[in-house]
């Protein structure tokens, strides 16, 4: 019996430890992705270096070295889930964390006020709706009421801020239109601050799945940059 129950642990430690090392290659390759196609967002005028992996493969910060006149001292945090780890896997998938990716960096430009942005997010639905047929009637008689469909009239509004501030400052206008202009981003956040990190943006791993992507993030990250610091240069 004694010796069955060797057999079982020994089986339990090795599954255990093939599961590790499988989610620890598997997380850091997908990192590693993510960070190739940054760097080649930059076309030769960026690199990255001092990676730094951490919380068993499921979490890697990284420098981003840039020779751009709008961002300076800029670093990269990519967060995923924790596979290594089977019940940290599990918790964080029954609350549905995201995989992020976090650039934060200080800017020449530093703004003159400080703006967080949260849960950027953008959906909607249209569709048409039919209602459900109702039968009624006795023994002798009956009637049917077919399902109908009914016609949506569909409207496109603008965007909807919603802000803790009373006064809206002038200079936030080319910050919050180059955000709106990008709808098919979603981020989990973006701050601007006055003080270091003057600019932090965190944006789902899920957007980033190539090349073209990465250039058109790092294309706003420059974009918003400008605004925040129109009148300053």
């Amino acid at each position: 019996m004694g010796r069955f129950i060797l057999i079982d642990v020994v089986a339990a430690l090795a599954l255990s430890l093939f599961w590790y090392a499988w989610f620890v290659r598997y997380n850091r390759k997908r990192a590693g992705n993510v960070l190739q196609w940054v760097q080649a967002a930059c076309l030769g005028k960026g690199h990255i270096g001092d990676l730094r992996w951490q919380a068993s493969s499921s979490r890697l910060k990284a420098t981003l070295h840039l020779s751009s006149r709008w961002f300076e001292d800029a670093r990269l945090t990519i967060r995923l889930l924790p596979r290594p780890l089977p019940v940290q896997w599990a918790l964080s998938r029954y609350r549905q964390q995201q995989e992020t990716l976090t650039f934060e960096a200080d800017m020449g430009f530093p703004p003159g006020f400080h703006l967080d942005v949260i849960r950027h997010r953008w959906s909607g639905r249209s569709g048409t709706q039919k209602s459900g047929a109702q039968k009624s009637g006795s023994k002798a008689s009956g009637s049917k009421e077919s399902a109908r469909t009914r016609a949506w009239t569909i409207s496109r509004p603008g965007p909807v801020i919603l802000t803790t501030k009373e006064d809206w400052p002038v200079e936030l206008n080319p910050v919050v239109n180059a955000l709106a202009s990008w709808r098919d981003k979603d981020f989990v956040g973006v701050r601007f601050n006055s003080t270091s990190p003057h600019f932090t943006a965190t944006v789902a791993l899920e957007n980033l799945s190539d090349q073209k992507a990465a250039s058109a993030l790092l294309g706003l990250f420059r974009e918003l940059a400008a605004s925040s610091s129109a009148k300053q240069h």
